[in-house]
Order: structure tokens, then C-alpha cells, then sequence
């Protein structure tokens, strides 16, 4: 199979949409086999046990078919925002996107974070308004939400027929034939009388249209001469790749209507692997190259999804970007520095894995137990070397503490854990030694759930969460000085160690000394520089480590005979205990900087809930999508649940990335409470 028959497509969505049974629906169609369920947890998409039982995808999966001796590669997305991160990885190396959409609830929130990815990524898109044989469907209605929040430029190339308020078939506007719903399948049928006009006027729009794709058919068309059929599917085809026209299809997915002529316009209007623009990547010195889609290139792929399990373990699927891969090809791996031989190629449809001898440009496979391959590398010729750019995730907002069952559990779960994050790169994962927690971070409360779903049902780990333990810090307002007295004597050598330090507020936590005379020899300054950073690591106010203090040696006594290291080490931790209360000590909170995306709309809410969270606000900034960017800085405290009251407040549209700032002084009331907490917990 040459790449030019290749067509990588993925289906993306609101959740509930019905992407999983479109994508089950063609399947069925293009190879006449059994059509699986959602409801009944049988589709080729959802087989992961975390997937039948939400019934809804939570992780990506290839769907490939053959159909009118072209290769269909369907990828199918989770529509749940907390899973985003599939649709990134699936954007990076596809070249055409299905849109799906309820035509009940019309353009959702997700419907259009998904479209913004398509049109960041110039990537040709089908719109299909699924459900149509709902009760009091309205289609104009949806189609002008379509052209409100996703561009003027969405354009019927179906319109519904239906009696009686009742959706049975549809128009294809660009052919001018009609197919009816008879309650098995689609047949062939004469539009319908009252429909013709409407029709007529959707496919002059779209002959207008095709004309304003290229100078020549638009002198054709103003000078009154019909355009051909071969034509106006030409400026068709042009205008979709250039994104200048977005088709619109109707139809329903669970009663197959449409699925044929969306499988004749993947072929028809989705673009060859060779269509765009060739694929850009670095060679060893840095310097930019570029690899076509083509069989005659130089072997090139990308990892864009890895996955673990405990029968084939790691499995690394890849895109073909140019080239050639057959069964023993040695390969390079530029991020591990490292050739590998590839003895065994496959394809995945959903979990099945068939073995192949070789997988040409544009197509996508996989390949089992590679050693240090992950997600974002590149495979390529030996000798012909190239990196291509790694996939840039979203990063944990949402961080729970985990708590295992017992010692045996505590064992395995680091490597439970490590294989998690080899499957999911938006995973976060971290030890706070100072409270001594495990956390998690996930992109949401569904994201958390499914990962302790699957360590459940893969792993049969089962673990409980806890709230994040925000870790506090105490620093000091003022200036005060501190003696230090450690002497013991018991017989024979003993410690003899004093000290006068003074201890101020600095940027940052430093030791000096201002001594004269040799009040104290040289060779124990660093015992005394030592107690102090000891003496910091647990303050006196409430227990958290010190920062911010300049500690000075001004003078001090030593013995010629019992004074030590440890001595002077003691005498410097006596010195700052005994002066610290006197510094006028306060507990700092760790500030985080957090930049929101939200709708205009919901700005003035957004700001609003801010304040109330003792937030500053430090900038507001306009995204390439027209959507309104936040940068606050946030007590940490303040946003453990953040992420859940954002999606509440916006309705599931707005999202945010966060970063650690700083430490500041918390208010007085909050200390007051932190210092009560503290008590309690003793």
C-alpha cells in the first residue's frame, strides 16, 4: 500500500457526543463486521476495563480499516478534558480531524477546546452533527451555533430529510442525491419535494464557495459558465486542506445513516500523507531538516503513545513520517543515543496487536519491549539522523497524597507508579520528605480516579488519598543576638564551645563572621556555621524550616584542651534558639503562580472568586483564541481544589497551568490558625 492511500484521521468531541460509536459505526460499515456497543462494553475503541465501566474512552485507540483500497486510520479520543492529553499526542502526527458534535447540545465546552487544537495545528476538519434522529432537532438552529463558535466558513455538504419532524436520511449538497433510512440501512432515494429548493440553494452556496478558491474558477463562475463536476470537487478538496472550508455532515451514528459518505469524503476530502507541508525536524548539529511523507525518504517515526501491560509489556505506537520500516531494520534513537534492531512490527486495531512485515509513510504501528523507548522519540535511519520535536503536555494542577494498605503495598507501588507515568506524561509524581507524603498530581479529580482505577484493576494495588500537606516556612523581622554556652566537663577531655552570634532578616539564609582576636580559632568556624543550618532546619515558632537569616559570629571562648567541633556545632544552636523568639519570627506560606484561560464571559466571576482566595492578580493578557489569560499569584492553601471550582465556575471550559513562586508572609490570622493546626497534630 503506497502512503498517498493512507488517511489518518482523528475523531475528537465533547464527551457523550458519540465519537466511539462513529468510529465503531464505520468500522462496521467499511468492513461488514459486527458493530459493538458502547452500552454493552464490546467496541473495539473502549476495551480498557476502566473504559467499559464509565462508558466512555479514557485513553486514545487506534481504529484502521481497509475501504475502497485505502488505508482509514481512525484515532479515538477521550472527550473528558482531564484526558487531554490523548488528544495532544494524536494531533501531533495526524493530518485530518472528525468534529464530532450532539446535535442536541449543539457546540460544547470541549467541542471547542478540540477545535482550537485542530486550528492551532492547521489540521482539514469534517464536522459531523451526530444524533440527528433525536426528538426536536433543529438544524439550522445547530448549524448556527457551528458558525458562531467554530468560523463562518462550517458549509453543509449534507443537509436531513425527515417527515414529520422525524430525521430518516439526508442529502449529500455536493453530488445532489439522497439517501433514506428504511429502517436497517441506507438506500438510494429521490430528495424530497419540500427540501429541493433549500438544497439547491446550499449547493449554488457551495459552487460560490469553490469558486472563490482559485482565480480561474472564479472568473468561470462570474461569467455564467457551470463548473464541472470534477471542478467543484477540486476547489472542494482545496478549500478544506487550506481550511478555508469546513464541511458539515449530518447523520446518526448507532443507526449507521451517513456513515458511507463520510467514508467516501475521508477519502475524498481528508489529505494524503504528501498533501502538507513536510515535517520538520534536527539533525545532530542542530540545524533544521525536513522529511516528506513519502516511501522514497529516508526512514523517519514518531512515538506518540506508549502503553504497559503485563502480557506485551511497553508497547510504543509510532507514525511512519517518512520512509520505509521493515521487519530487522536496525534503527537509531536519538534521545537514548542508540541503535536497536526491530525484529517484530505490528498494527493495533483497538487491543489487538498483527504482526506485519513492514509499515510504510503515513502509517502507524507499534512495536513491543524497546528498551527505554518512550513517548515523544524519534526512530530513524542510522544514517540518515533526525529529532523531531517532543509533544509539550499539560502539567499536574491537581495533587492528592497517597496512602498505601500495607508494607508489601508500599513496595510496589513506585513501580506501579513509574509504569503509569511511562503511559501518561501529564502524570506527576513526588516525594515531600518534610511531610513526609507521596503525591500524585493529576489534571483533575476524573484523571486521579482513573488512575487509581487502573492501579486497582491492572495492578491490584488498591490506595486511599489525602489532602496535599502545604509546607510552611518561618523567617525572622528583626535583628537580635544570641548567646551560645556548651561546655562538659566529666574528666579527661570534655566540649568547651561559646559563642555571640547575631541573627538578622536576608534575602536568603548565609553565614558570616566578625571575630577578632582569635576569640574563636578559625578552624571551628565551619562547626559553627554547621549548627546554625542545623538549628534552621525546625523553627521554634511552629516547626517548619527557617529561611531568610544572615547569622554573624561576633565572639566567643574556646579551651585549648576541651573545646571541638561538636562543641562550637552545640554553642551555635544554643546561640540561635536563644535569640530567635527575639527576631519577631513569622510564618511564611508558599505562593503559586497560576495562569488561567477563560472565556470573557466569565471573567469578572474568575476575578471575583480570586480575591476571595487572597489572590494578586499580575497580569491579563488575550490568547490567539480570543480567551482571556489570568497570571495571579496564589497562596498555595488556597487552590488545593482549584482546578474542580474552576471547571465548576466556567462550566468545564476554563483551564490553568501553575508553577511554585515564593514564599510570603502569611497573614496574621492565618498563622494564628496554621499555629493551632500544628498544636493539634502534635
Amino acid at each position: 500500500m503506497i502512503g498517498n492511500n493512507i488517511r489518518n484521521v482523528v475523531v475528537l468531541g465533547h464527551q457523550g457526543s458519540g465519537k466511539t460509536t462513529l468510529v465503531e459505526s464505520l468500522f462496521a460499515t467499511a468492513t461488514k463486521a459486527t458493530k459493538g456497543s458502547v452500552e454493552k462494553g464490546t467496541t473495539i475503541s473502549d476495551y480498557l476495563p476502566e473504559e467499559k465501566e464509565r462508558l466512555s474512552s479514557v485513553r486514545l485507540s487506534i481504529v484502521p480499516f481497509d475501504y475502497s483500497d485505502y488505508r482509514i486510520n481512525l484515532i479515538d479520543i477521550p472527550g473528558n478534558d482531564d484526558f487531554v492529553g490523548e488528544a495532544i499526542s494524536a494531533i501531533k502526527v495526524v493530518k485530518g480531524a472528525i468534529l464530532v458534535i450532539d446535535a442536541q447540545s449543539k457546540v460544547e465546552v470541549e467541542t471547542i477546546k478540540h477545535w482550537n487544537f485542530l486550528r492551532k495545528k492547521n489540521i482539514p476538519t469534517l464536522i459531523f452533527v451526530n444524533k440527528m434522529d433525536k426528538e426536536s432537532i433543529d438544524f439550522e438552529a445547530v448549524l448556527t451555533d457551528i458558525r458562531n463558535k467554530l468560523g463562518k466558513n462550517a458549509i453543509p455538504f449534507c443537509y436531513p430529510m425527515g417527515h414529520n419532524d422525524s430525521f430518516d436520511g439526508f442529502i449529500n449538497i455536493v453530488k445532489l442525491t439522497a439517501r433514506k433510512y428504511n429502517g436497517v440501512e441506507c438506500e438510494d432515494c429521490e430528495i424530497y419535494p419540500d427540501k429541493k429548493q433549500k438544497v439547491f440553494e446550499l449547493h449554488n452556496t457551495m459552487v460560490e464557495a469553490v469558486a472563490q478558491t482559485s482565480d480561474e474558477l472564479l472568473d468561470k463562475f462570474f461569467s455564467g459558465e457551470v463548473l464541472t463536476n470534477d471542478e467543484i470537487q477540486y476547489g472542494l478538496r482545496t478549500g478544506v486542506l487550506d481550511g478555508e472550508l469546513v464541511p458539515v455532515l449530518v447523520g446518526c451514528a448507532t443507526k449507521n445513516i451517513t456513515t458511507h459518505t463520510l467514508l467516501d469524503m475521508i477519502i475524498d476530502y481528508m489529505p494524503n500523507p504528501s498533501d502538507l507541508n513536510p515535517i520538520v525536524g534536527l539533525d545532530e548539529d542542530l540545524n533544521e531538516i525536513e522529511r516528506k511523507t513519502l516511501n522514497e525518504e529516508p526512514f523517519s517515526a514518531f512515538v506518540f503513545k506508549t502503553t504497559v501491560d503485563s502480557f506485551s509489556g511497553t508497547t510504543s505506537i509510532f507514525k511512519v513520517n517518512s520512509g520505509v520500516l521493515k521487519a530487522g531494520d536496525t534503527v537509531y534513537i536519538p534521545n537514548l543515543k542508540k541503535n536497536v534492531v526491530l525484529n517484530q512490527l505490528f498494527t493495533l486495531c483497538g487491543a489487538k496487536q498483527t504482526q506485519v512485515n513492514e509499515l510504510v509513510a503515513g502509517n502507524i504501528g507499534c512495536v513491543n519491549k524497546v528498551e527505554g523507548l518512550e513517548t515523544s522519540m524519534t526512530l530513524c535511519d542510522p544514517k540518515n539522523k533526525i529529532t523531531y520535536k517532543e509533544i509539550e503536555f499539560p502539567t499536574a494542577v491537581y495533587y492528592k497524597g497517597l496512602v498505601t494498605q500495607s508494607k508489601n503495598d508500599d513496595d510496589k507501588l513506585g513501580t506501579v507508579l513509574q509504569k503509569l507515568m511511562i503511559e501518561d506524561k501529564s502524570l506527576e509524581v513526588k516525594r515531600n520528605i518534610e511531610t513526609n507524603q507521596l503525591l500524585l498530581g493529576t489534571l483533575g479529580l476524573g484523571h486521579l480516579n482513573f488512575v487509581l482505577d487502573k492501579m486497582k484493576n491492572a495492578y491490584k494495588l488498591q490506595v486511599s488519598t489525602e489532602d496535599p500537606k502545604i509546607v510552611y516556612r518561618e523567617t525572622i523581622k528583626t535583628s537580635a543576638v544570641g548567646n551560645g554556652r556548651y561546655v562538659k566537663q566529666s574528666g579527661g577531655s570534655g566540649f568547651y564551645g561559646v559563642v555571640e552570634m547575631e541573627f538578622k532578616p536576608a534575602p536568603e539564609n548565609k553565614f558570616t563572621e566578625e571575630v577578632f582576636g582569635g576569640a574563636v580559632p578559625k578552624n571551628y568556624f565551619p562547626a559553627v556555621e554547621k549548627g546554625f543550618f542545623e538549628a534552621c532546619e525546625k523553627g521554634l515558632l511552629a516547626g517548619f524550616p527557617v529561611i531568610g537569616v544572615h547569622a554573624i559570629l561576633k565572639d566567643g571562648k574556646y579551651h585549648p584542651v576541651d573545646s571541638n567541633e561538636l562543641a562550637f556545632k552545640n554553642a551555635a544552636i544554643l546561640a540561635f534558639k536563644e535569640a530567635y523568639m527575639n527576631c519577631k519570627p513569622v510564618i511564611l506560606e508558599p505562593i503559586i503562580r497560576v495562569t488561567i484561560t477563560v472565556h470573557s464571559d466569565d471573567v469578572g466571576t474568575i476575578l471575583s472568586d480570586l480575591n476571595s482566595r487572597r489572590a494578586k492578580i499580575i497580569g491579563m493578557d488575550v490568547n490567539s483564541v480570543k480567551d482571556q489569560k489570568i497570571s495571579a499569584l496564589v497562596p498555595e492553601a488556597e487552590i488545593i481544589e482549584y482546578v474542580n471550582d474552576l471547571k465548576s465556575m466556567t462550566q468545564g471550559s476554563g483551564y490553568f497551568v501553575r508553577a511554585f513562586e515564593n514564599y510570603e508572609e502569611a497573614p496574621q490570622y492565618v498563622q494564628e490558625k496554621i499555629l493551632k493546626d500544628q498544636i493539634k497534630s502534635i
